[in-house]
Order: structure tokens, then C-alpha cells, then sequence
């Protein structure tokens, strides 16, 4: 009998010692997906009791795989989700407030970059991010020295002038690109953001509900974009292939100039073959309006943590959010820490390729989008009214408004 007890408490005691897993999401960017799997070996290390499994999917699939299987009580313990998606995680109750004992809303406000603050909904945070992104120009110092630009453009006259020395060819026969224009990629971010801005006017208003563009400085932004192309024909859309185009055509040393995100140091450093640099986006001549836009991804919790889980769950976001991890991912990734104690870091300022990025965080605005798929194609559409069907820029900022107001009211109202 004795013998039984001391077996049945052995097999109680190994089976309470089984490790907690946790599921975890994000989408497949190669630099993220092998930095994690190097954070989880080391998360696992610390605590021994959790594993982590890491689970990716292609980006165009990933909202609408998280959306369909969280509900089904499926899928992610923790997920990884673009800031702009979060008004329809949380009001579907996909997530779970961050336990305000574990994550008090003083220090994070206090910790983190502003633009953070975007993610707090209803008095409580739902998500961190362990990094943040800005926009900036990437360059060919090769392509622009072989031109004859000797100075990187500061204003967007001079990229005009830089990027009109080092195209060739004409649409639709281009062989190299004075600018990577691609309206799909962060383009729309930066007329949306920045142009609109430093036309002296407000994207949106009433706290994001209500669209501001529809306006003088909303054309002017229009026009000067699609310009690029129909006037002064530095570059065209899709010059490569794939969702990429633009960045990928740079890599290839195809392309004078592309405005991107931070995110894409990594894959730019990996790739590229040639020497490159980055610059803070221009303004305009005799104007020292500034303008850019701030994004980030955040890990959040799901409603499916429960228990050991949630527990292990609290201990993951801390990591995921810790000081030695957001070094990890600027490191690996490119994408600048969230923490403004670690942006402050004149090394980091004064650093030629992170530089411009952190220069820009403090005039970054985070618009909050509630379908960012549909606001982005909405956008989108109304570009190529102008750059593929001929149509007035005046005309496609009054379209993307109106669907782009549609798909706001349709949210808040």
C-alpha cells in the first residue's frame, strides 16, 4: 500500500512539473522569425516551466487566420498584431486587458515612446510592442555618385533633381529607377502622413473618426505624389514583382532612392551588394514642416490564456517588452527600440543608419485604423485612379475619403 501511495504521489508531483505551452503568432518576415526563435531558446532557458511554440503564417492570410481562430478558442496564446488592428481585437474580445498589477499603466506611459498610447482602449492597454518603426530614405550611394549627386538630397526638390540624374529609360521601359514609387508599400503612409502635414494640413480629425483630407492640402499632397511618376516619370509601380517590389528592386541595385521603414534594415544589410544609405524624409524648400509616420507591432494576450497560462503568458509579454530584448530585435531586426530610455541613447541618435529613424519619433503620428486592410486599399485605389487610369488627383482624394469615411462610420458608428 505504501508503495502505491509513494508512486501515486511521484506521478502527481511529475505530472503538476509538466511545463506549460504557450502558442505563439506572428506573421512570416524571415529577420522576426529567426530573431524569435532565438529569444524563445533563451525565454526557455530562464524559465524552464514554459515552452514556447512559435507558429507563422504569410502576411496577406495572417489577420484573417488570427480572426477566425481565436474565437473557436484556437489558435494563439499570445499574438503578435499591427497596432492599427487592435480596435477590432479588442471590441471583439479576441484579447484580454493586460493585468494592470503586472503592466501599471504609469510605467508604461512613463517607459515607453508616446506613440505607444495609441494602443490603450477603453483606460487599459491590451498590447506593448517590443519595437517601434519610422519612416526614411534609403539610398544608393553607388547609383547616386555614379550621377553625379554628390549630396544627399534634403528636400524634396532635390530628390526630384537627384532622382531625374539617375533614372533610365521611361514608362514603360524603364531599366533603372531614380525612385522605387510603390503605392502599396509605405507611399501611402507617407502622403497620408507626412505630405498632407507639410501642405499644412490634418489627416483626420474628431480623434481619427472623421477624414480630413478631403481638402487643399489633401490635393496638393495627391498631385505632388503622383507627379513622381506622371511628370516628372522617376520610377513606376510593380518594376519588380511581388509584394516587395520597390524594396526588392533596391536590393537588386536597380533603384536610386525608396521610403521605408526601419523594419527594413535587416533584409536591406543582408541583401544589398552595394553601398547604401539612410536620410531623414525631405520637407520642402523654405519650409521646416517635419512630418512621418509611426508604426509598431504588439504582443498581446488572448482570451485563451487562462490560469498557467495567463501566468506564463505575463511572463512571455515582460520578456517580449524587457530592455535586453528590444536591443536583441534592433540588433537583428532593425526596428528601434519602444523604450525611451534606450532611443535616448546618443550612440543610437548619432548612429548613420538608426539615426534618421530615431529622429523622426518625435513629429511621428500613429493614425488608429479600425480595417486597416480596407482604409490601406482604399488609399490604394485611389492612387492608381491617377497613376494607371489617368485620372486628376483632385477626384482620388475625394474617392479615398469617401470609402475611406464609409469604412470608419461603419466601425463607430
Amino acid at each position: 500500500m505504501k508503495k502505491l501511495l509513494t508512486l501515486a504521489l511521484a506521478l502527481s508531483v511529475t505530472a503538476s512539473a509538466a511545463p506549460v505551452t504557450l502558442t505563439y503568432w506572428q506573421y512570416d518576415f524571415a529577420s522576426k522569425v529567426s530573431t524569435m526563435n532565438e529569444l524563445i531558446k533563451k525565454f526557455e532557458a530562464q524559465n524552464p516551466d514554459i515552452k514556447i511554440k512559435q507558429e507563422t503564417f504569410p502576411y496577406d492570410a495572417y489577420n484573417q487566420k488570427v480572426a477566425s481562430s481565436v474565437p473557436a478558442g484556437q489558435g494563439p496564446d499570445v499574438v503578435n498584431l499591427f497596432y492599427g488592428w487592435l480596435p477590432q481585437y479588442v471590441d471583439s474580445g479576441y484579447l484580454q486587458p493586460l493585468p494592470e498589477k503586472e503592466f501599471p499603466i504609469r510605467a508604461i506611459e512613463s517607459g515607453f515612446v508616446p506613440m505607444i498610447k495609441t494602443s490603450k482602449m477603453n483606460g487599459k492597454y491590451y498590447a506593448l510592442p517590443t519595437s517601434v518603426r519610422t519612416l526614411a530614405v534609403f539610398y544608393n550611394k553607388d547609383l547616386l555618385k555614379a550621377s553625379g549627386v554628390l549630396t544627399p538630397p534634403r528636400t524634396w526638390e532635390d530628390f526630384i533633381a537627384a532622382s531625374k540624374k539617375i533614372v533610365k529609360g521611361s514608362p514603360p521601359r524603364f531599366t533603372q529607377l531614380g525612385f522605387g514609387i510603390q503605392p502599396d508599400g509605405q507611399d501611402f503612409h507617407m502622403v497620408r502622413e507626412v505630405l498632407i502635414r507639410q501642405f499644412g494640413g490634418t489627416p483626420y480629425s474628431d480623434g481619427g473618426k472623421k477624414v480630413n483630407y478631403d481638402s487643399p492640402a489633401g490635393v496638393k499632397a495627391m498631385t505632388f505624389y503622383t507627379e513622381l511618376f506622371t511628370k516628372h516619370k522617376l520610377g513606376t509601380p510593380n518594376f519588380f514583382p511581388g509584394n516587395n517590389s520597390y524594396r526588392d528592386a533596391f536590393i537588386a541595385g536597380k533603384v536610386g532612392m525608396i521610403i521605408d521603414g526601419s523594419f527594413a534594415v535587416a533584409t536591406i544589410s543582408k541583401g544589398a551588394k552595394f553601398n547604401w544609405g539612410v536620410m531623414p524624409l525631405p520637407t520642402f524648400k523654405n519650409s521646416n514642416v517635419r512630418g512621418n509616420f509611426g508604426s509598431y507591432w504588439v504582443n498581446g494576450i488572448t482570451k485563451n490564456a487562462k490560469g498557467e497560462k495567463l501566468e506564463a503568458a505575463v511572463k512571455f509579454i515582460k520578456f517580449l517588452t524587457s530592455a535586453e530584448t528590444q536591443q536583441t530585435w534592433l540588433r537583428s531586426v532593425g526596428e528601434i527600440p519602444a523604450s525611451k530610455k534606450l532611443v535616448n541613447d546618443p550612440a543610437l541618435r548619432k548612429d548613420p543608419v538608426y539615426g534618421p529613424f530615431v529622429y523622426a519619433l518625435p513629429f511621428a503620428s500613429s493614425t488608429l485604423f479600425v480595417d486597416e486592410a480596407g482604409q490601406r486599399k482604399a488609399w490604394v485605389d485611389a492612387i492608381n485612379t491617377v497613376l494607371l487610369q489617368g485620372g486628376t488627383p483632385a477626384n482620388a482624394v475625394k474617392r479615398a475619403a469617401a470609402e475611406e469615411q464609409k469604412i470608419l462610420d461603419g466601425h463607430y458608428k
